[in-house]
């Protein structure tokens, strides 16, 4: 508060009495001095002033010395005259001083009057009112052009004022002294204090928006005013809307797929089921060369079907995000070598080599889903047989920092740019027609899925006309220690192989595993280099033949290590169904192609002439065993089965399965026929329950509850029970488990596993339950 305010609340009284407070604070505000209303018209003193001011400060600035060094001076020094000039000094200074204070005190005394003062206070008023419209005005044209609402309401929610947007949304130019719900605004709550969601029915239609509510005073008259602004979100919230619905949808479409894949997929494999199984059993029968080759096609069409259902299923389960890896340690080369031992066979159908190698610093042992695994290795290197017709495939298995990468290397016909492109898309195939019809066109684009979900990457180079290379890359999540590494690398290092054998996969892959196991090898392609070599004097522990090249080995060789005093062993490789057609003649031992690694230390260091036989696999698909075994009681004495299955030809393969291996079967087409069995004397109880889940009268995962829980009323011993289903999802197999199921098998039926179950189960039946 200025010096005038202060003045003026201390003297002066008005004949109205005290002066308002409101007045004085706009006078301080104003910073003016009015006169005081009925006052004589004040003196100048101004000349005085100044006059006085520039006498004392010449008087402080040593004119008082001066006067007094004068007087001195005059007076000749006595002590008298000294005390007289300091007397006149301080006169002179008081007379300064008191010239001085009329300036100030009529200054101080000049005050604004009484009717100044009002017009003053009215103009503040004014002021601030105009600046308080003027930033409402403003306020509510940029609310305006944004298309908000800009809303102030008093203390009973009635409308003191609103912007054109809230009157034209409305309809009602004149919405003063009403209330929103008057108008037709509905108000809902929501989780945040003062906001709302309020829906608007106007000219426009409906229109939502968000609203918020801010309390404040008016400075005017100190009333509380409710100030409100809405935000439009109508669009954004059809947007939201139609989001969700298209999500529902989404994932209804997917649940409908998941179910009709399920669906079809059980009905596919239940006739699956009966071709595959009697084929087996006609397999038993004797038939001609010209059947059996029949029959191999009849086989070889099923497994196609079987591997068909099943990526059509993998599919659906990565589609619908239920795709789950069961992450656990694997023998990697184990793993490597067993595919290309299963894929063996086609390749060498065809004429063609495959083969593996391993480098020294892969480790043993990783941290992966080995059955996905295992079906991207099927599917990769399958394709690479599949398309490769001259040459051969090989596959490398290496280290990259972090990561384990298998490279799968054809001398097929590669692949253009955009075939690259699109080689991992869905439903998309490479190749002529009949390469086309042996596949489905998902198997490389689920194997991009699975490596994708290990952490790792499915790539491929291509050069057309000369080959393809993919590469299967997963993260290495484990170590292997150094003495491990260290002592694969020096498994064969005191040996020095000849490799005498076509250049081609085979021959490149064996050299590279006897140099990472720390051996020395040499390679050429025919007799007449092997001999070159022998003669120049170079001594080697072992000599490796190709069956290519064994009869000129046999005929030429053997005399010529004679001649040079060498007297290596001699080692044969062979495929797995030449090995019985194959004589061994001057050989010592054995291999066979695909070579295994320890199968290959075993031979060289003399641990064994040779390998065990190996089962040819045709397919990367499931194979079944032909030979059912029997069980080991007595023929009579076996157990009584009670089958419930609908499909004909699913109840004569069963039953022929299970009468062979000295059962007695008891057919059930319904569960209601099953049930009735079921609820019969206790004589004729059977000992064993094979069913399928889906028969006429119900649903089997309805039906197995039932059963367990008659068998705990009664007090009875729990029957086994194996559920046969085309339903492959795991979903199914667990509740099928907790509904009351032993076990679960899929079909198509593998008539070896379930003779392998019902032994198990027979010989574990488990202990009666009281109820």
């Amino acid at each position: 508060m200025s010096e005038i305010a202060r003045n003026l609340k201390t003297d002066m009284k008005p004949a109205t009495g005290s002066p308002s407070s409101e007045a004085e604070k706009a006078s301080a505000d104003a910073g003016v001095r009015p006169a005081v209303k009925n006052d004589p018209k004040p003196v100048s003193t101004e000349t005085g002033g100044n006059m006085a001011r520039l006498l004392l400060r010449i008087w402080l600035g040593g004119g008082g010395l001066a006067a007094v060094a004068l007087l001195f001076s005059a007076a000749g020094g006595p002590a008298a005259w000294m005390v007289l000039g300091i007397m006149t000094a301080g006169i002179v200074f008081i007379i300064i001083q008191l010239a001085l204070a009329p300036a100030d005190f009529g200054r101080a005394k000049a005050a604004p009057s009484t009717d100044e003062l009002s017009r003053l206070v009215e103009e503040a008023d004014h002021d601030r009112s105009w600046a308080d419209a003027e930033r409402s005005v403003r306020l509510a044209a940029i609310h305006d052009d944004l298309g908000d609402i800009a809303l102030s309401r008093d203390s009973d929610r009635r409308i003191i004022d609103a912007n054109q947007t809230f009157r034209r949304l409305t309809d009602c130019d004149e919405p003063e002294g009403k209330t929103c719900r008057e108008l037709g605004l509905i108000f809902n709550p929501s989780t945040v204090p003062n906001r709302f969601e309020v829906e608007i029915n106007g000219p426009a239609g409906k229109r939502i928006f968000i609203w918020h509510d801010i309390t404040v005073r008016d400075p005017a008259n100190g009333q509380l005013i409710i100030s409100s602004v809405g935000r439009d979100v109508t669009d954004e919230r059809r947007l939201v809307r139609a989001q969700e619905e298209a999500r529902q949808k989404a994932e209804q479409s997917n649940a409908a797929k998941s179910r009709l894949l399920a669906t079809v997929s059980h009905e596919i494999r239940t006739p699956l089921s009966g071709i595959i199984g009697m084929s087996q059993l006609l397999e038993e029968a004797p038939l001609t060369p010209a059947q059996r080759n029949y029959l191999e096609g009849i086989r070889q069409s099923g497994d196609a079907l079987v591997k068909l259902v099943e990526d059509l299923l993998d599919f659906s389960a990565m589609e619908a995000g239920r795709f789950e890896l069961r992450q656990k340690p694997v023998a990697l080369r184990k793993l490597v070598e067993g595919v290309s031992e299963m894929l063996s066979h086609r390749a060498h159908d065809k004429g063609i080599e495959i083969a593996t190698s391993i480098a020294a610093d892969v480790p043993a042992i990783l941290e992966c889903d080995e059955a996905r695994l295992k079906q991207v290795l099927f599917n990769v290197i399958g394709n690479a047989v599949k398309f490769t017709v001259k040459g051969g495939v090989q596959i490398r298995a290496t280290r990259e920092d972090d990561m384990a990468v298998i490279s799968v290397i054809d001398t097929g016909p590669g692949m253009t740019d955009d075939e690259e492109r699109r080689v991992f898309g869905e439903f998309e195939q490479a190749g002529n027609s009949e390469e086309k019809s042996a596949g489905s066109g998902l198997g490389l684009a689920i194997s991009l899925r699975i490596m994708k979900a290990f952490g790792g990457d499915l790539k491929v180079a291509s050069i057309k006309g000369k080959g393809s290379t993919f590469r299967i890359l997963f993260p290495i999540r484990s170590e292997e220690h150094d003495d491990v590494v260290e002592a694969r690398r020096q498994a064969l290092a005191e040996t020095s192989v000849l490799i005498i054998a076509p250049k081609g996969p085979a021959e490149s892959a064996l050299a590279a595993t006897i140099t990472t196991l720390g051996g020395t090898c040499s390679n050429v392609a025919g007799i007449d280099a092997a001999m070159e070599i022998i003669s120049g004097g170079r001594a080697f522990t072992d000599i490796i033949v190709d069956n290519r090249l064994a009869d000129a080995f046999n005929e030429r060789m053997p005399q010529h290590l004679h001649d040079n005093s060498q007297s290596p062993r001699r080692i044969l490789l062979v495929n797995p169904e030449e090995r019985n057609a194959a004589g061994f003649g001057a050989f010592d031992a054995w291999l066979i192609r695909p070579l295994r690694e320890q199968s290959l230390i075993d031979v060289l260091l003399g641990r064994m002439r040779g390998v065990e036989r190996r089962e040819a696999i045709n397919d990367n698909a499931r194979k079944y065993e032909f030979n059912l075994p029997k069980l080991s009681a007595p023929a009579g004495s076996g157990l009584k089965v009670l089958l419930g299955e609908d499909d004909p030809v699913n109840v004569m393969l069963v039953r022929a399965v299970l009468e062979k291996s000295g059962h007695t079967v008891e057919v059930c087409g319904d569960f209601e026929a099953m049930m009735t069995v079921l609820c019969g004397e206790p004589a004729d109880r059977p000992d064993i329950i094979v069913t399928d889940l889906h028969m006429p009268g119900g649903h089997g995962l309805d039906i197995l509850p039932k059963i367990r829980e008659r068998e705990m009323s009664l007090g009875s011993e729990l029957m086994p029970i194996i559920v046969l289903t085309g339903d492959k999802r795991d979903d199914i197999h667990r509740q099928a488990l907790i509904a009351g199921a032993n076990r679960v098998l899929t079909k198509p039926l593998d008539p070896a596993g379930l003779l392998a179950e019902i032994t198990a189960l027979s010989k574990a039946k488990p202990a009666a339950r009281k109820a």
